[in-house]
This record gives structure tokens, sequence and C-alpha cells, in this order.
């Protein structure tokens, strides 16, 4: 027997509507009831203690409606989606909400449904060939990074500091024979040439010995941090403690042998490349897949609701929003204030985006419904072997925490995966080469085109301008 009633309105746009048995609502009434008591007050009676009834006489019978809705209307509403099987792209709205005498509650939803797209034909979508051979420049590069992390510290008694020492000072900065806030440090280490600290500082170091005093006349730059500070001209009285030397190892059989498994600098240096080639090789995968993607989204042939570019909009907003707070430990709303920007203008930043991305999974899903992919128990398994670890959990529980909405999400991506890989399987590979001439010649085309229109508009200004 139908729980609920599904009404088309217009294409990619419903009503449905259900019930809410009247026990299971007064259930959820006076749960609601329960949890706001304690903060409402009524003359003769203590606090959390008002009666149901009072509260209901007084201020309305549908004063606990609201909570109560809360509690019980997602798990009707996700009820309702899977007996239709639909797909919404939208926020729920409840157009109509109706409790009867009986005290059954009636309720209408509007949502908008994911358009099915078509694609006339999904093989030959272009992408750039990947470049992932590591180059020679690269791995020396890494192996510099390997040697330096192997360095270490010797102390130097014999001769005054150079640059590249590390120099452990106490120094004091003065402005106009004032000291200024934040100026001192003791026991500081300073790299010589690593440019930590204003520009000209380090240098004046060179040649001091243990011992030294060393004043330091420098300058603020005009752009700096501290307001007060920006472009005034400073001295710093430094006293010099120690001076190291950094020593790096030789690259050689030996150090291959103390950072590794290898016995040979040339078998370590294979290492390296194949673990930089590796690397490569994931990062351009997915930048294979967001092109192939954005080449199905072009071909695809759908009507995109603006509802459901709404709420791409605001899946990137929230993604930014937490980028910014692992980055930065700032609230959105924080960033933005600190930053000058508002929410239209974040807003207006993705709208160029939303639509093409919203096309892209389209068209990615319509590879899917036309090949029939699906994904086996294996495949599945092989997933959560890697996205439980992810957060710290056993694939046991990260399936209980994530619940059936979101394993489905995951056997979703996992199809997508599947349907790319097909797709790139089928498609063409151009090199960059090709890729910047053919971006040259369509602009090349694109202002043509404008130079060709000029001549038109002004024949038509001249034609208006007559009459």
């Amino acid at each position: 027997m139908s729980q609920s009633v599904l009404t088309q309105k217009e294409e990619n746009l419903i009503n449905i509507s259900f019930e809410i048995a009247a026990d299971e609502f007064e259930k959820a009434l006076q749960q609601a009831y329960n949890e706001n008591k304690n903060k409402i007050h009524l003359p003769g009676f203590r606090k959390g203690r008002v009666p149901r009834k009072m509260i209901e006489a007084q201020y309305g019978k549908n004063f606990f409606y609201e909570d109560a809705l809360d509690a019980v209307f997602p798990d009707r509403y996700e009820a309702a989606l899977d007996e239709h099987d639909v797909d919404p792209v939208s926020r729920p709205s409840i157009t109509e909400f109706k409790v009867s005498d009986e005290g059954v509650a009636n309720i209408v939803v509007e949502t908008w449904t994911k358009p099915e797209a078509t694609l006339a034909d999904w093989k030959g979508v272009e992408y750039r060939k990947p470049v992932t051979e590591a180059t020679d420049a690269e791995v020396d590069a890494e192996l510099k990074k390997e040697q330096e992390a192997s360095a270490r510290l010797v102390n130097i008694t014999d001769r005054p500091a150079k640059d590249g020492d590390q120099v452990t000072i106490d120094f004091e900065g003065f402005i106009d024979d004032v000291p200024f806030a934040g100026g001192k440090g003791e026991g500081f280490d300073l790299t010589l040439g690593s440019g930590q600290f204003i520009p000209g500082f380090e240098e004046q170091l060179i040649d001091a010995n243990i011992g030294d005093d060393v004043d330091v006349n420098v300058s603020f730059p005009e752009e700096y941090h501290a307001n007060e500070l920006a472009g005034k001209p400073a001295l710093f009285k430094v006293k010099v403690h120690d001076i190291h030397e950094k020593q790096v190892p030789e690259l050689d059989d030996d150090f291959a042998k103390e950072v590794s498994e290898h016995d040979t600098i040339e078998e370590y240096k294979q290492e390296i490349k194949e673990r930089i080639e590796d690397g490569k090789r994931k990062a351009t995968d997915r930048e294979v897949e967001e092109q192939l993607a954005m080449g199905l989204g072009e071909r695809v042939e759908v009507n995109i609701p603006q509802a459901m570019i709404d709420t791409e909009i605001e899946r990137q907003i929230t993604d930014f929003a937490r980028m910014i707070q692992q980055q930065t430990g700032m609230e959105l709303n924080q960033y933005l204030q600190a930053t000058g920007m508002d929410n239209a203008t974040l807003r207006m930043a993705y709208e160029g985006s939303a639509p093409k991305n919203v096309r892209s999974r389209l068209g990615v899903e319509a590879v899917i419904r036309m090949e029939n992919i699906q994904v086996t128990e294996e495949e599945m398994d092989k997933e959560l072997d890697i996205v439980a670890p992810m957060y710290r959990l056993t694939k046991q529980q990260f399936v209980e925490a994530v619940g059936k909405g979101g394993m489905k999400n995951i056997e979703n991506d996992v199809k997508a995966q599947k349907a790319l890989a097909l797709v790139r399987e089928h498609g063409k590979a151009i090199t960059a080469e090709e890729a910047a001439a053919r971006k040259e010649a369509e602009k090349a085309t694109e202002e043509a085109s404008v130079e060709e229109e000029k001549p038109k508009k002004k024949a038509t200004k001249k034609s208006k301008d007559e009459e």
C-alpha cells in the first residue's frame, strides 16, 4: 500500500504528499514539550513545571508543531523518496502542513528532481596526455632535500661566521634609541642567508666572531605587517654566542645505506625516481578524470533546473568553508569580514563553475546508465579498505557510521570511477602542445568573430540614426 502520493507539477518539479499518524505526531509533540518546557515561564508555575495544555492554551495549539515536525519529517521524507525512487537536487520545501482534529499531520513537499541527461556518444573525448616521467632535475632536487635533512650542525670556534652558518644570538631593536615591542630575543638560532629576518640584518653578521657585539642598522620594509614599524630605520644590538656550520653528507653509497634500504646511491636514485613518478601518476589521473568529465559535460544534452545549480553552489561554498576552517581556524563569516568579501561576492565566484560541474556529473551518470555499470561486493570492499582508515575506523565502524545513504554515495563514486576509466580507454589523448595550439586557434576564431560583428553593429546604428 502506498504511503505517499507523488504529483508531477512540471518537468523535474514534483509534489510529494504523505501523512504522519496521530500517535506518532503526538509522541513528537510530547518530545518537543519535554525539550522546551524549562525555557517557558507562566505566572503561577515554577520553571519547567508548566503543563503542556496550559502552554498550548496560552500560545496556541500549534506552539510545538515546528519542533515536532523537525523530529519526524526527515525519516518520512526519505521513505517517500525511496518509495517513488526519486533523486532530489534541492532542499525540500513544505508547501502545505495541516493537522486534523484527530491529530493526523498532513504534509505536502515540493522538490526539484535530477534531470536525465542523454549522450549521443561518449567515445573519443579528448584529454591532455599526462606527463609522468621524472626528470633528472626532479630526482636531484628530491635527493638534495634528503641530503639537507641529514645534515648535522658542527660547533665552530676557530673562524668568524659565514653565509649558511647558524648563529645563536641575543638581540634588541631600537628606533630613535627607544626599544620597540617584539624587537628583543635571547638565545635565538638564526641561519645566515635564510631571509628569516628583515633585509640587511643577516648580512651584517657575516664575519662576526663568537663573543662579538654587533650593531646592525636596517630599515623596515615599507610594506610591513606592523604599521608602526613600516619604513622606519632601526638599530639592533646583537650579541653572538655560538657559531655552527651545517655539514651535509656526501651523496655516495654510504649515504644511500644510511637513509634507505639500498646499497648504492644509484639504486636509491631509482627509488626516488619511481616515487616521484607514482605521485605524478596519481595527480595526473585526477586531472585526466576531471578533463574527461568536463568533456562529457560539453556533449551532454539536458535541461538543468536552476535549483540544481543553486545546490551545487551551496556545496562548493560549504567545501570552501571547511577548507578555510582547516587552514586558518576561522569560520566562514570571520574570513569574509577579514578579506572584505560578502556572501554575495563569494556566491558569484562559483556561478561560472557550478553549471559545468553539474553537467559533468550528469554526463558521467549518463555513461553509467548507458553501459549499465555495476559495482561488485569485492570492489566495494576494496574501496572501504581505502576510505575507512582515513577516518580511523574499521570497515564495520565506517559502514555503521555513514549509514545507508553514505554507502550509496560510495557505490556511486566507484561507479563514476569505472565509467571514467572506460571513457579514458576510448578517449583521445592529445599533447600539451596540441591543446595549447587548439586553445590559441579557438581564441583567434573568437576574436575574428568579434571583429566581423563590429561593422554590422555600426551599420545597424547608422540605419537607426538615419531613421
